[in-house]
């Protein structure tokens, strides 16, 4: 017999995955990610804000992503071109950052990028922006007018939006 074995593989930011499917947000995360970061959840972070907690976002996925859908006065940080100098002025030492993407692999990476350069208050939004809309909170464009549109990453990743209006 001649067998033929093909492996798909892809890269996330940096992070190699293969065409062995996770069936949900937790799956992904538990792969992926090495828990360097503390975790804050969806709603502990909505209570932050709904408090008015003095919280900064930190959105930690390209610009077309953060362009289509983003968190209320997030700060576009970026990934694969993320460099501390472009938001040193906009955040302090004790400022408490919750960095987010779209599940937290990437936004992991990032955060361990903060705690080096000494920032303590450092956390990783659980299951990213697509856990945040699938419990219902609100995404904004561009314009910061809510939306319904949500960048969805790819086809992979998209499959753990459970509503909205999904943009690749």
């Amino acid at each position: 017999m001649n067998y033929k074995v093909f492996i798909l593989c892809s890269v996330l930011g940096g992070v190699p995955f293969f065409g062995i499917s996770q069936n949900s947000i937790r799956e992904a995360i538990d792969k992926y990610n090495s828990n360097t970061v503390e975790y804050i959840s969806v709603e502990e972070l909505a209570a932050l804000i709904e408090g008015n907690k003095e919280v900064k976002l930190l959105d930690a996925r390209e610009a077309p992503e953060y362009e289509i859908s983003h968190l209320q006065d997030a700060i576009f940080v970026g990934y694969g071109n993320f460099e501390m100098t472009s938001i040193q002025d906009k955040i302090q030492p004790q400022d408490t950052l919750v960095v987010y993407c779209s599940i937290g692999v990437r936004s992991e990476q990032i955060g361990e990028k903060l705690k080096k350069e000494g920032y303590v208050n450092v956390y990783n939004l659980y299951g990213g922006m697509f856990e945040w809309f699938n419990k219902g909170y609100k995404i904004y464009d561009r314009r910061n007018d809510s939306t319904q549109k949500i960048h969805a990453y790819d086809r992979f990743w998209g499959k753990f939006l459970e509503h909205g209006q999904k943009v690749y």
